[in-house]
């Protein structure tokens, strides 16, 4: 998201800097309202809100926090309907211009005066009218003031709870400009004076017929009414909003308007018709809510006892938020509930839900890290990252032993076929989701049979060889091919040339699924094309009998650090540096020597493997061991960290200032003298942070 050029509305990476103590974990999540927003600015806005530790949700009913460009109560209302939300005023008495009079209970949308819920013509948008906390200055009348209210002055993060905690029925409305005032204070402001709206939801079945009136389940054209139609229009005496309900019933609807998030909501919607989809629905796959569970709870137990929770660890007292400044280790306490919520995160991840994704891996990453048992729900709210929906969860698991929404998932007969073929090499998400639902494949010899010569190369590899991937490689493997790339990439250049076996291995993990070394030179000149050179030697040995991917970037740019505005997609960083993709085949056979001589076309029996060969620079090589050996969240965390932290731009070809677009050499102008692990502790100082271990990186 870093080379996304703000508009004027929203800000840039500058005010995202100046943020960065800015904390809304703790907030309910956030529902935007893209109405007046260029698609442009939606995302921007979604990076600003994520970077300050805020969660989203593009779920409507998960979410009674809403925040846009909306100016006035009705407004405010006519969003709400439009996201299917039917509301009932709660007043936050926001005062109306000077000048104007009016009679909340004719003009509101809905009223017996309004019976179609349109916004009358003068209806204005955010910015057309404002309403400050003073009315004096302004020419406005005093805010009013209710105590009443748990929304009024929300200045702390117990205050914030209570939305979440205390208001299960309303929802509210902000200015967007909560967001940037916010921002710019380096503080949540209160959100007083940034209300809209307040309302309290209303269940259809049981309200008044006027109120079930006000819903809006699609906008309808306002179009002239044919003679015909106007023929058949009652003319008793009927109410007003029998009348308009019969217009309703004749007048043809419009197409609903242009969803910004309608890509990203489409995994999701393409389970609709599963029977995954209703269940999840019950469950809470697609939305946790596991309320039935917590009743099992006293409330003495869910709010705990002091002396019964142990002494919270130093990182929660500091609210560290990133998982870069803790220690994860490899086997967790909490392991069992952990497997939990990773089948639930697989299936988010498999029906295109990149926000609860995302949700799922800080809040893994947070209870990986916690040191004790989990004993009350209070524990975990204590966790940066971990929300009610969290602890509800764990309610469910302690009380029944397992989560309805991971069993759902692991049964569920569309999500085993989408798992299958998110497991090819080379396939991801979005691919899985097209072989099933466009293509209608349902396993791998429809692949095959059906869609071979459509699949790339490294889809027709994975596939080839989707069993042998799938095996796990042991430790002792996993060094014997490190030592055989370090023997040749020293033939190539000299003995000078170093090899670090990073991703799950140097975490300790007793097995890999695939085996990752960076290879180095203290001589600069030494590393350009030193991955081809590695790779043209093992080929010719037979050691590689596949190479899927040969990337030169680093060696095209000079061994440079990446530009801090560099043209491409989003997600380039991973090709900054010169790697090899290959598959690799241990060629020693010799136990079946008598087979080879019988049979001179007898084939290798040895398993094939996923081999990932990378070249960092030597000035940068630290900055590439560190970003190729934590977990997931703890590599994104490093990224988020640098740049709301520090304001700098990380990934493994380097670090450079934001700002002005500069190197910053942490390792010196010419690298460190010592090893690659060496120099990456001296990344870790320069960015401020303790040196955490390779083994206590493991975020899952």
């Amino acid at each position: 998201m870093e080379d996304i050029t703000s508009s004027q509305t929203l800000a840039d990476d500058g005010p995202e800097r100046e943020g960065a103590a800015l904390d809304l974990s703790a907030f309910p999540p956030f529902f935007i309202l893209t109405s007046h927003f260029q698609k442009e600015d939606i995302r921007v806005l979604e990076e600003q809100l994520t970077e300050c530790g805020a969660r989203l949700s593009y779920d409507h009913t998960e979410v009674r926090l809403f925040i846009g460009k909306v100016g006035t109560k009705r407004r405010a209302e006519f969003e709400l309907r439009i996201e299917g939300e039917t509301t009932e005023d709660e007043s936050l008495d926001i005062a109306e211009p000077i000048g104007t009079t009016v009679d909340s209970d004719k003009t509101k949308p809905g009223s017996l005066d309004n019976p179609i819920g349109m916004l009358d013509d003068d209806s204005t948008a955010e910015g057309e009218a404002s309403y400050p906390e003073d009315g004096d200055q302004r020419g406005y009348p005093k805010r009013k003031r209710d105590s009443s209210n748990p929304l009024r002055e929300i200045t702390n993060i117990s205050a914030v709870e209570s939305i979440s905690n205390g208001i299960k029925d309303a929802v509210t409305v902000i200015k967007v400009e909560w967001l940037q005032d916010s921002i710019a204070a380096r503080n949540a402001l209160p959100l007083d004076g940034y209300m809209v709206y307040q309302g309290k939801l209303i269940d259809q079945k049981t309200a008044s017929p006027a109120v079930q009136h006000q819903a809006l389940p699609a906008l309808r054209k306002a179009v002239p009414r044919s003679q015909h139609a106007l023929a058949r229009r009652p003319h008793t005496a009927q109410s007003i909003l029998e009348r308009a309900q019969a217009d309703a019933a004749i007048t043809p609807a419009c197409k609903p308007r242009k969803d910004p998030f309608r890509s990203r909501r489409e995994g999701a919607r393409q389970f609709e018709n599963t029977t995954f989809a209703s269940q999840s629905q019950r469950h809470g796959l697609l939305s946790t809510s596991h309320a039935a569970h917590l009743l099992q709870q006293t409330t003495s137990e869910y709010e705990g006892e002091s002396s019964d929770i142990p002494e919270p660890p130093a990182w929660v007292k500091a609210k560290l938020k990133y998982a870069c400044q803790r220690q994860t280790p490899p086997n967790p306490p909490n392991d069992p509930f952990i497997d939990e919520l990773k089948k639930i995160r697989k299936a988010r991840l498999l029906t295109g839900d990149e926000i609860g994704v995302r949700a799922y891996s800080t809040s893994i990453a947070a209870l990986a890290a916690y040191p004790y048992h989990l004993t009350s729900p209070k524990e975990i709210l204590s966790l940066p990252g971990c929300d009610v929906k969290t602890a509800n969860l764990w309610v469910e698991y302690k009380n029944t032993g397992h989560l309805q929404a991971a069993d759902d998932a692991e049964n569920d007969e569309v999500m085993r076929v989408l798992g299958l073929f998110y497991d090819i090499w080379g396939v991801g998400a979005p691919t899985a989701r097209e072989f099933y639902f466009a293509n209608h494949w349902r396993d791998l010899d429809d692949v095959i049979e059906h869609g071979w010569s459509s699949l790339t190369r490294v889809q027709q590899i994975g596939v080839k060889y989707y069993d042998e991937f799938k095996e796990a490689i042991p430790r002792a493997e996993v060094e014997a091919i490190a030592t055989t790339i370090h023997a040749h990439a020293m033939r190539v250049r000299n003995a000078r040339t170093t090899c670090t076996i990073v991703g799950g291995y140097r975490r300790g993990n007793a097995t890999s699924g695939d085996v990752d070394v960076i290879l180095s030179h203290p001589d600069l000149g030494a590393t350009a094309n030193l991955v081809a050179d590695v790779a043209a030697s093992l080929e010719d040995e037979g050691w590689i009998t596949h190479t899927l991917t040969l990337s030169l970037h680093g060696t095209h740019r000079g061994q440079a650090t990446l530009p801090f505005r560099a043209s491409g997609p989003a997600g380039h960083g991973f090709d900054t540096l010169d790697k090899a993709l290959v598959v690799w085949q241990n060629v020693a056979w010799a136990s079946r020597a008598a087979d080879r001589a019988a049979n001179p076309r007898a084939k290798n029996p040895n398993v094939h493997r996923r081999v990932d060969i990378i070249v960092a620079p030597w000035r940068t090589v630290g900055c590439a061991v560190m970003g190729w050996s934590g977990g997931t969240t703890f590599q994104r965390d490093l990224r988020r960290y640098a740049k709301a932290v520090k304001g700098w731009k990380f990934d493994s070809s380097g670090v450079r200032d934001r700002r002005t677009g500069m190197v910053v050499e942490l390792e010196g102008e010419g690298g460190m003298d010592g090893t690659p692990e060496e120099a990456e502790r001296r990344v870790f100082e320069g960015m401020g942070l303790a040196f955490v271990e390779p083994e206590m990186r493991c975020t899952g």
